[in-house]
């Protein structure tokens, strides 16, 4: 396909779809599917038809094979993904497929053995990445999700309990300050370590002058730091993590910012109260230079259909959801990365809101677009159209990563874009705080129902420091979204957005390093290893060896890629 006719061509079959307001499937809301079909003969003699589609020819990364055979039995569905996405070209072949890459071709016959065809073998496998055709292609294997207790609770509230609702807000609110660590603050020299080379470190946070002499100490950051053994560290500069070369760690008190960041923006930013001024936050940076983000979706969120979160005039009951689908079938949702990607992944961190809060109830945003729900694509593929007004991480087919307030005019990115995921408004766009940051409706912040904002909270940022960009990873131990903002100004972020709240597992960063054969995990908050499973005394990582009912996000070290 033409490269510069994707954007006209999406755009112009987005429109079509956006004029036909019946139900459809997500099959249907990819505006630049392709599909051909081949005829099929089993060893047996069943006579069939395999349908192939492309669900997004510019990624090449997901397809779906349609198989219905003469016999009358029904067409069967599968869900492969290519695991060379941008090398190999999956085709149809002789009764089954053929894989392309560059000159060589690897024909791979999917309907031909002696028992039950390939294709039946895999999706009766326990395995959720099933290969095929010697590995090139995996078939996805629907999973069930891994839920903590605290989530299996809310979940059960909110579904089976009448203002269950109002029972996990108020919970929330007890729960506020559960995970809070103001750290320690002493007078000291920090411990030499071994520093990168000039202009490679991320920009340190302005610091009041007043603390320049301190350092401040965590018993529960997680990641080990290259050189000796420390107490402490210079409030706001970056260390190198061990073993994990353009990975960076940095802890911080709002308190101790420059007294000229938190005095600007006074009327979108609040004042901070003592307890949040004084909570420690843990930040993790990645070296765009040297990762990539991805993202993909749990076996459960987030969802499709409608939030709850919405103005009753806002839904149309003849739609499923805000997209016309109220399921991603016959898509199959991992909730776990494949053994390639999960072999080039540094590190892991969840994602954002569930569709159940993803989606506004009051302000502006709540009365456009059905209630603008929080968008997301994976791989290429759209599940929930992205907004305008929300702000979004998105990463584009090159592997480019950008983070913005999206806009009408930002739909022409569609055709390039690889992973994308919405959640609410922006926390700083261009460096300066948000207009929403202190609304707590409008802003659709979350929190208690009776607007109590201050919580765990995890945001992400854009930060430029010279010809580098970075992607930054904060945990704020007990925050509202101006604490949040002060932070994301000090480490003068160009971008900042919220991701998730009010637990460990929402929060959740981990750092792998391997040595060998051998891989440690590295939590950016001890408590974290919590989320962790363990097979035959060894350790098996969320999102690596067990699949969860959460999105989330994985950072590959570029070299390393499928």
């Amino acid at each position: 396909m033409n490269t510069r006719l994707i954007p006209v061509l999406w755009l112009a079959a987005a429109a079509a779809l956006a004029g036909n307001e019946a139900p459809r499937t997500i099959v249907e809301l990819q505006p630049l599917r392709e599909s051909s079909s081949i005829p099929i003969r089993s060893r047996a003699g069943r006579e069939g038809t395999a349908t192939l589609i492309n669900l997004n020819p510019a990624i090449n990364a997901w397809y779906l094979l349609k198989v219905a055979w003469k016999d009358g039995r029904a067409e069967t569905t599968y869900h492969l993904e290519n695991a060379n996405p941008r090398s190999a070209r999956i085709l149809p072949g002789e009764n089954g497929l053929v894989i392309t890459e560059g000159r060589d071709r690897h024909p791979c016959d999917l309907f031909s053995s002696d028992s039950a065809n390939a294709l039946d073998q895999g999706r009766a496998s326990p395995v959720v990445f099933y290969p095929l055709c010697e590995g090139r292609i995996y078939l996805r294997n629907a999973a069930v999700g891994h839920r903590t207790t605290l989530e299996a609770a809310t979940d059960f509230l909110r579904e089976h309990v009448w203002g269950g609702e109002k029972i996990i807000s108020l919970g929330h609110f007890v729960m506020g300050d559960m995970h809070r660590e103001s750290g320690t603050l002493e007078t000291g020299s920090p411990a030499a370590a071994p520093r990168p080379a000039a202009g490679d470190l991320p920009l340190a946070a302005l610091i009041d002058s007043r603390y320049s002499g301190k350092l401040l100490g965590s018993f529960n950051l997680g990641i080990d730091l290259e050189g000796p053994a420390r107490t402490g560290l210079t409030p706001g500069a970056w260390y190198p993590a061990e073993g994990n070369p353009g990975i960076y760690v940095s802890i911080l008190q709002p308190n101790l910012i420059d007294p000229g960041i938190l005095a600007s923006y006074r009327n979108q930013v609040s004042s901070l109260d003592g307890i949040e001024a004084s909570a420690l936050c843990f930040l993790v940076a990645f070296d765009l230079d040297s990762f990539e983000l991805g993202y993909a979706l749990g076996t459960e969120h987030p969802k499709v259909g409608w939030s709850d979160h919405i103005l009753p005039q806002m839904k149309d009951p003849a739609l499923p959801g805000p997209d016309g689908i109220g399921t991603i079938s016959p898509l199959v949702a991992t909730g776990l990365l494949s053994p390639k990607q999960a072999a080039a992944t540094v590190s892991t961190f969840t994602a954002g809101f569930k569709r159940t809060h993803g989606a506004f109830k009051s302000g502006d945003l709540a009365l456009r677009n059905r209630g603008s729900h929080y968008g997301f694509i994976e791989n290429g593929v759209v599940f929930s159209k992205l907004q305008p007004g929300l702000s979004t991480v998105f990463v584009l087919a090159d592997g480019s990563l950008g983070m913005k307030t999206w806009t009408e005019a930002d739909d022409a990115l569609l055709a390039k874009i690889r992973h994308a995921r919405q959640n609410g408004v922006p926390i700083l766009d261009s460096g300066v705080p948000g207009s929403l940051v202190n609304n707590w409706g409008a802003g659709n912040w979350s929190g208690s129902g009776e607007g109590r904002l201050r919580t765990m909270r995890s945001g992400a940022a854009l930060q430029t420091s010279g010809r580098r960009r970075f992607l930054i990873y904060a945990v704020f131990s007990d925050a509202t979204p101006s604490a949040m903002a002060r932070v994301f100004q000090a480490y003068r972020c160009d971008y900042a957005m919220l991701l998730d709240m009010n637990a460990l597992e929402h929060t959740y960063l981990a750092v792998y390093r391997r040595s060998g054969s051998g891989m440690f995990v590295d939590h950016l908050i001890k408590g974290m290893n919590v989320l962790e499973k363990s097979a035959a005394g060894e350790l098996v990582p969320r999102f690596l060896g067990y699949a969860d009912n959460r999105d989330f996000f994985y950072v590959m070290r570029r070299e390393a890629r499928p």
